[in-house]
């Protein structure tokens, strides 16, 4: 969101907006977003199953919590593939 309201405010301060967030801390800055994306909605689904009464168990419980530790790094990987191929 931060790009449309640089393009709105004029070319010179898009360009440099474009070239903070194109460049090595904005890319961190933008992985670590999605990152955090991605642990959210593993985490989410997670927690609809315990709405639903399910993995309540602490092995269980353990379990799912790795799960979707490994499932935001998969998903984050992938997206990031995605995104720079």
């Amino acid at each position: 969101m931060t790009w449309i309201v640089a393009a709105a405010v004029g070319e010179d301060f898009y360009k440099s907006v474009a070239g903070l967030l194109g460049g090595p801390l904005g890319l961190l800055v933008l992985f670590g977003f999605s990152a955090s994306f991605f642990y959210h909605l593993a985490n989410g689904i997670r927690h609809l199953c315990w709405d639903a009464g399910y993995g309540f168990e602490k092995k269980r419980a353990r379990l799912t919590g790795w799960v979707a530790i490994i499932t935001a790094a998969i998903l984050t990987a992938l997206f990031w593939l995605a995104v720079l191929v």
